[in-house]
């Protein structure tokens, strides 16, 4: 230090202030900061802000953090305003006054989490083309939202969408044409009384589909031969199987039984809000996070239900997990 005092021509009093100026341009790093508002965790990377009352951003958050937890607050628009944390993976919004979809959101995006607030649609120009959605089973949780038919454009690499718990009454037709990758699609309470079977039958990768708690007009067999005509072919394990004696259906639930029973109502899975035709509760879903082994196996459990929706948990009874 003494040799390079000389060299720089540095008195003795800027030692200090010379080993920290080497060590962020020689060292690689930074300097970290965490909002005071907020928890950090992974050298900073991983940021939780839950429940702390914020009406917008909290200062300091660092360009490079990879996590974001900003749910349970009081935010209302988010527009622009991540646009800039370009190595951003997971986000968490759930649960807090959002009515309109964030813009600008980074690309670099693999979750998306936004249950519980107050959204109607998605922007075309800030998801479909604007979001890569990509590694370890990407995920969007928009359930408990205020979505009256499926939205047309979410992302293509999507392998978890949970819409579970919206005002929900069709499907566009072509709305999930392109998503061939969708694996665990969440549709329960909503408001469905026929959805046509061509629409799920684009879904070549559907492995676990929710349809219980909702209306199915079962009086009008004819409106529902298509989708009941579905439901007896696919691979994949349908829960809540519109209007019939069994709650689980598919092509494997068939193989396991052997036959059918058309029934003018559909038993909900044991431990299923049986609510029908009410307004979805805003904010009974807290946000978390299952583990990958649990996102990757999408079979029943002993009570004959799926799975609860990755980010989403039916009752909580501990205050929201960090990220």
């Amino acid at each position: 230090m003494k040799k390079m005092r000389r060299a720089l021509k540095m008195p003795p009093g800027t030692q200090l202030s010379c080993a920290v100026l080497l060590l962020l341009l020689f060292g690689g790093g930074a300097l970290t900061v965490c909002p005071p508002v907020c928890t950090c965790t992974r050298g900073h990377r991983a940021v939780d802000c839950t429940g702390r009352g914020l009406a917008q951003l909290p200062d300091g958050l660092q360009h490079n953090i990879r996590t974001l937890n900003l749910s349970h607050n009081r935010l209302h628009d988010l527009d622009g305003q991540l646009a800039h944390f370009a190595h951003l993976r997971t986000l968490d919004v759930s649960h807090n006054r959002l009515s309109r979809f964030p813009t600008g959101l980074p690309r670099a995006l693999w979750d998306v989490r936004a249950a519980g607030n107050r959204l109607r649609q998605l922007e075309k120009n800030d998801t479909a083309y604007h979001w890569n959605l990509r590694g370890a089973g990407p995920l969007l949780n928009l359930s408990h939202n205020r979505f009256w038919t499926v939205p047309t454009n979410m992302p293509a690499n999507l392998e978890t969408v949970d819409l579970s718990h919206n005002y929900l009454v069709q499907i566009l037709p072509g709305s999930l044409g392109r998503m061939s990758r969708l694996a665990r699609f969440y549709l329960h309470g909503n408001r469905f009384s026929a959805v046509g079977g061509q629409e799920f039958g684009r879904l070549d990768g559907l492995r676990l589909l929710t349809l219980y708690d909702n209306p199915w007009a079962c009086e009008d067999e004819e409106g529902l031969t298509e989708l009941l005509a579905w439901t007896q072919v696919t691979p994949a394990r349908v829960v809540g199987c519109p209007c019939h004696t069994h709650p689980v259906c598919g092509e494997a639930y068939l193989a396991a039984t052997g036959g059918w029973h058309f029934a003018p109502y559909t038993h909900p899975p044991e431990g299923a809000d049986a609510r029908r035709g009410s307004r979805p509760p805003m904010q009974a879903v807290t946000s978390g996070y299952l583990s990958k082994s649990a996102l990757l196996n999408p079979a029943l459990n002993r009570s004959g239900h799926a799975p609860p929706p990755p980010g989403s948990l039916a009752r909580p009874t501990a205050p929201p997990p960090r990220l």
